[in-house]
């Protein structure tokens, strides 16, 4: 679906943006590349990911706390265990906003 800016509200058109910006800084950053890629399609906690990564528990969890504040994580508690895995749907989706916005006339 591509989407005319022409005629898009501006407040979505911001918020679309910002979704796009906050997905490049997720993927800016390796150790998050890394992490996205070991929950794809497991949930995985901390200690999990540490295990797997080598990478200190305070730096997973800072990372793990910027995917899930821009929503590209979910999380689930089981009792005081978190456990996280990729938002394949927000991944999906920046990733057609992002062609919709710079690549519009691809496909028409």
């Amino acid at each position: 679906m591509v989407i005319d800016y022409n005629t898009i509200m501006p407040e979505q058109m911001h918020k679309n943006i910002e979704q796009i910006a906050n997905f490049g800084k997720a993927l800016s950053d390796p150790t998050r590349q890394r992490i996205m890629q070991l929950c794809c399609c497991k949930w995985c906690n901390v200690g999990e990911i540490v295990d797997m990564t080598g990478m200190a528990q305070s730096t997973v969890s800072h990372h793990l706390s910027k995917l899930l504040d821009y929503g590209l994580v979910h999380v689930r508690h089981e009792g005081k265990m978190a456990f996280y895995q990729l938002n394949q749907q927000a991944i999906s989706q920046c990733c057609a906003i992002s062609a919709d916005v710079f690549a519009p006339l691809i496909g028409k």
